[in-house]
């Protein structure tokens, strides 16, 4: 339990520090202008040594793009007011692959998870964003370079400071939210539709965990969301042309981002000046488990390994990430009702804190109808998970079970759809949410570019 409390907090703490950056970053690079680059940000923006090869004269390019808990800069009463803590760690948050093929025509942003089970050279298995506490820099982008063979030239590594001044200074950005939050965790306090919001704003919602599915996918479809309606923003609103506008983004921006002792700045963002929010896509390595139970115990996210693999691949050969959908053979019988077609309810038969108000937002975010979550069991004694249906409704528990592999079916009569009884084992959700699911981006190894991302 304390484990689990100790987690969420600091995840809590740590959800914008990719935003930031990445947002920042492709801003900078995607829409800069040579002119204010090379007087400015040359001078200013931070440097570190990451072991990369630097921006290649030709060819195709890949920029890690790492989110690490760093708030050095932040008073104690801007803690206070932004909600993020005052204790850091020494571990990375999600990391995304900026891939810029040879023609310098379009760009790829590949998210990976910051709980992705892998093999960080030289310590065996662990989740990815422990690299960076274990070896810096450095060790992180050896770990991403091992575990998708791609080559990373350029690095670029960002914190919280800086993130508020960015979006006020693009004039403020949009969001949409399916229904109204009320988040005391995170402050977010918005009525359904779409919002104009600032800085301060638009970092409650990237850290809100508590209104909607929680997990480190839930979150990217957040962040994809609100970095791609930064962009959208910095395109659209006149800042790019607005000498003033430009160097209130790009001094905010040089504080919020650190890049690699190699990368040329100023000669990217010239190259790259001008590509269009439509040329610019976005997915999540694809997810064969959301919810893998490590050998030490530790919830962890594993990789689809051959559909991530093939990704990679295409990234490699500079070619369109695009995920084929799958078709079903002649005379191949359906497996059962959609998703969207099953209503549940869930309830918590453990100790185990928040549990059923969690799973209930997972098997929304997969695209079940949650007709009652945060329930509580009569008993919290429950061994193993149960899922439990009326007559005549076999076809929708078993569609459950599959993202619930672990748990047993029964039948009980006088039931009006699904119910979940959740039991210390077999409780954990596996599956990638369908092709719409999320918060306005794409779901893992599916693609969706920059202005279908946005709020518009």
């Amino acid at each position: 339990m304390a484990r689990i409390s100790a987690g969420r907090k600091a995840r809590q703490q740590r959800a914008l520090a990719l935003v930031c950056g990445a947002a920042s970053a492709l801003v900078l690079l995607i829409a800069g202008s040579a002119w204010a680059l090379s007087s400015y940000v040359s001078g200013h923006i931070g440097r570190v040594s990451a072991g990369t090869g630097g921006t290649p004269s030709s060819g195709p390019l890949n920029i890690l793009v790492a989110g690490v808990d760093l708030r050095s800069g932040l008073t104690r009463f801007q803690q206070a007011r932004l909600h993020v803590g005052t204790v850091s760690s020494s571990n990375s948050d999600t990391m995304m692959i900026v891939h810029v093929p040879a023609d310098h025509s379009s760009v790829s942003v590949v998210s990976l998870p910051r709980d992705s089970w892998v093999a960080i050279p030289g310590h065996g298995m662990n989740k990815i964003n422990a690299a960076f506490g274990l070896g810096g820099p450095k060790l992180m982008v050896r770990t991403v370079e091992q575990d998708t063979g791609l080559t990373i030239n350029d690095y670029v590594e960002v914190d919280f400071l800086g993130f508020v001044k960015v979006i006020n200074a693009l004039g403020g950005v949009n969001i949409c939210l399916p229904y109204a939050v009320n988040d005391p965790y995170s402050g977010l306090r918005l009525s359904a539709g779409k919002h104009h919001v600032g800085g301060l704003t638009a970092l409650e919602f990237a850290r809100d965990r508590h209104s909607f599915a929680l997990s480190d996918l839930a979150r990217i479809s957040d962040q994809q969301q609100l970095l791609s309606s930064m962009l959208s923003e910095a395109i659209s609103s006149g800042t790019i042309a607005n000498p003033v506008r430009l160097s209130a983004f790009l001094s905010a921006a040089s504080a919020a981002v650190k890049v690699d002792q190699r990368l040329n700045v100023t000669s990217l963002a010239d190259q790259l000046r001008g590509i269009p929010a439509s040329r610019v896509t976005f997915t999540t390595v694809p997810i064969a488990n959301a919810n893998y139970l490590t050998p030490t115990g530790q919830s962890a996210v594993q990789w689809d390994s051959r559909a991530a693999a093939r990704l990679f691949a295409a990234l490699k050969a500079d070619k369109s990430p695009v995920r084929q959908p799958r078709k079903r053979r002649h005379g191949q019988p359906r497996s059962g009702p959609k998703r969207s077609q099953v209503s549940v309810d869930v309830y918590n038969g453990t100790l185990i804190g928040g549990l059923s108000a969690s799973t209930g937002a997972q098997l929304s975010r997969l695209g079940f109808k949650v007709h009652g979550a945060g329930l509580s069991w009569p008993s919290s004694d429950i061994a193993r998970t149960v899922i439990e249906y009326p007559p005549g409704m076999l076809a929708a528990a078993r569609v459950v079970r599959k993202v619930l592999p672990g748990a047993t079916v029964a039948q009980v009569r006088k039931l009006a759809r699904v119910r979940i009884v959740l039991g210390t084992s077999g409780h954990q959700v596996r599956g990638s949410p369908p092709g719409s699911a999320g918060r306005g981006s794409a779901a893992p190894g599916q693609r969706r570019t920059a202005a279908q991302a946005a709020c518009r």
